[in-house]
């Protein structure tokens, strides 16, 4: 396949999501390769060109609107029979005018948790799962709350919308934190919310609830991913970052991005470097390290898919 060996070329591709969640597709033309598959709209960047720059050229071109906000998110190559190339993936927040297929292709709008389009390009299927990700994550800290205080906050935050929970307890007696998994799974179930379980812990519990969250220091010695429905992975820098990405895990935290009691005397990212981390990372990052909701907005703009939170998010 002569394509493998050659450059990538850089593409564009937005996604839209409109107020009640759902993402527009469009149905590739007659006369293009892979016609009538669906992707995410976008196209080849032109010389000079940034990656919003050539978004906002192709969304008024293919579907005649005015692109008006969009944040950084994954990035990803593919190799197809006819082209390899590199997808840089943004999430579109605000435009102006009503989406029309320009080109002759079809629209259409579909929930995150129920795509029935096909086939879609074969560079599209992970973007599903990366969609289905909630924008929070809960880390455990019952070490540090009691057992009985953090799951009457857990309990709170689930009600409240929680959906994503990492069990994490270093150096927690093992009869005692058999008992908290055990409450804690049920109160996820009950809710429909997954719950991951820090590497830390016995591979036992991994296959008991939805998957695990993989340390940095085993980032470098695993050889595939887990073969469980989520894994995640703690990253700090650029090469644990580009690990993740090819053990093909769901998702990363990346941090500290302050300094945090967890880490003492560890100083945070900041901002900056976690943008210049996050901006190429090839699975959806989630910022993590003395944030609150107050810093979505800001983590979102400098390509975090969401927040990691272990104090935060119980009070």
């Amino acid at each position: 396949m002569g394509a493998a060996s050659s450059a990538a070329v850089d593409v564009a591709v937005g996604v839209l999501t409109r107020a009640d969640g759902a993402v527009l597709f469009g149905q590739r033309p007659v006369g293009k390769p892979y016609a009538g598959w669906w992707e995410f709209p976008g196209g080849k960047l032109e010389p000079g060109e940034s990656v919003e720059q050539a978004l906002v050229r192709e969304l008024r071109e293919e579907l005649g609107i005015e692109l008006r906000d969009s944040w950084p998110w994954v990035v990803r190559e593919y190799v197809y029979p006819h082209a390899h190339v590199r997808l840089h993936f943004r999430r579109i927040v605000a435009w102006t005018g009503a989406p029309r297929g320009r080109e002759g292709q079809a629209l259409a709008w579909r929930l995150p948790a129920a795509i029935d389009l096909a086939p879609l390009l074969p560079a599209a299927i992970p973007v599903i799962g990366w969609l289905r990700l909630p924008d929070r994550i809960g880390i455990s800290c019952a070490l540090e709350l009691g057992d009985e205080r953090f799951v009457e906050r857990l309990d709170r935050a689930l009600d409240a919308g929680l959906r994503l929970v990492q069990l994490r307890e270093p150096g927690m007696e093992p009869g005692r934190f058999d008992r908290l998994f055990r409450r804690v799974r049920e109160r996820c179930a009950r809710h429909g919310a997954r719950l991951l379980v820090n590497s830390g812990h016995s591979a036992s519990y991994w296959d008991a609830c939805d998957g695990v969250h993989l340390k940095s220091s085993e980032l470098g010695s695993i050889v595939s991913r887990p073969r469980l429905p989520i894994v995640g992975a703690s990253c700090h820098d650029a090469a644990e970052l580009g690990r993740a990405g090819e053990l093909a895990v769901d998702f990363a935290l990346l941090g500290p991005v302050r300094a945090t009691r967890s880490h003492p005397g560890a100083a945070g990212l900041g901002w900056p470097a976690f943008e210049r981390l996050a901006i190429d990372a090839r699975v959806p990052v989630f910022a993590l390290g003395g944030l609150d909701d107050g810093d979505s907005i800001r983590a979102a703009r400098a390509g975090a898919h969401g927040l990691g939170m272990m104090r935060a998010i119980w009070r």
